[in-house]
């Protein structure tokens, strides 16, 4: 199970390859909302998502045996772990499936991976990825179920404490996308240890709310895997078992959105924040906005984290055409 000193070492070893991302602010968003918001731009990491740290860091802690990796993903994880991959100077496989956005598919292609494409509707991506791994040997990547890509993740969550903490800053909520829970047990483990009052919610859409119902359940819930939802990036089956473990001590509870409210959380990260964030990404940011959850935090501190930027010209129109969130 990853602690917080597996984070700090994982800052340590992946700090020449990843980018420090920023956080950003708008004074007249904040007027409107009545709350300070902060929002993590994750989309401005390597390969467009925060996914490029745990990659990283589970790959520089293989042992030096130059085998190849064999990874599963939708999109934003395959590209993290085939740059890692090539940066490493290591063969990846990554399992997609086939309709993953076009761009994630030759983005991952583009690095040097070897993708297979799978139905994700009738086929297991982990029976594949291990049928391969059985033929031929190799180290298997998962997304969220591995302890070093936890830890690699959280090291978005020391950034922001970093920074809140030069700033003068104790943040009252957090929200975090959600979908097999790496991302938000790193996080919670960073931003716990700086600060212990803080509130944690997991960000989900509608009809993959798996987190929420889960720690609310205290056990681990699945999805109805004839769900459909325009945020690819985070439509998991279900926590993985490392990560939800981690999330019952830590996180607060969840929050679920409608695809209409991302899409116009969407369009306000460009209007405001000049910032380009795709559907799964954008989770935690429509939560913030929600008219329920902002009452609940007027004259608070709330930060949010955009996962990733990965999306094509169509959802990105999408965006520009759906109506902004109404702030009155």
């Amino acid at each position: 199970m990853p602690d917080y000193a597996d984070i700090k070492d994982a800052a340590r070893r992946i700090g020449r390859l990843i980018r420090r991302t920023p956080l950003l602010g708008s004074d007249l968003l904040n007027d409107q909302l009545g709350f300070q918001l902060l929002v993590k731009a994750e989309p401005l990491q390597r390969t467009g998502s925060f996914k490029f740290r745990g990659a990283s860091n589970a790959l520089l802690s293989l042992p030096n045996d130059r085998q190849p990796v064999i990874a599963w993903s939708s999109g934003n994880h395959a590209q993290a772990v085939a740059l890692a991959a090539q940066l490493t100077e290591r063969k990846a496989h990554i399992v997609m499936p086939e309709d993953a956005p076009e761009l994630k598919r030759s983005n991952t292609a583009a690095y040097g991976a070897n993708v297979i494409l799978y139905d994700r509707y009738k086929q297991s991506r982990e029976e594949i990825g291990e049928a391969l791994q059985a033929r031929q040997g190799g180290h298997i990547i998962q997304p969220y179920e591995n302890a070093a890509v936890i830890a690699g993740q959280g090291t978005a969550g020391l950034e922001i404490a970093e920074d809140l903490e030069a700033a003068g800053i104790v943040p009252d909520y957090a929200l975090v996308c959600c979908g097999g829970g790496g991302l938000l047990a790193g996080v919670s483990l960073a931003l716990k240890q700086h600060f212990g009052q803080l509130m944690i919610y997991s960000a989900e859409p509608a009809g993959f709310d798996d987190t929420a119902r889960s720690l609310a359940a205290g056990q681990i819930l699945s999805n109805d895997p004839a769900g459909r939802s325009i945020c690819d990036a985070i439509v998991t089956p279900c926590p993985g078992r490392i990560s939800f473990a981690i999330n019952q001590q830590l996180v607060s509870g969840g929050k679920i959105v409608s695809d209409a409210a991302v899409l116009s959380a969407m369009h306000l990260a460009l209007d405001r924040f000049k910032l380009v964030i795709e559907p799964g990404g954008a989770v935690a940011l429509a939560a913030a906005l929600d008219p329920a959850f902002r009452r609940e935090v007027q004259g608070k501190k709330v930060v949010v984290i955009a996962s990733g930027g990965n999306l094509d010209m169509e959802m990105l129109d999408r965006a520009r055409a759906a109506p902004l969130p109404d702030l009155t």
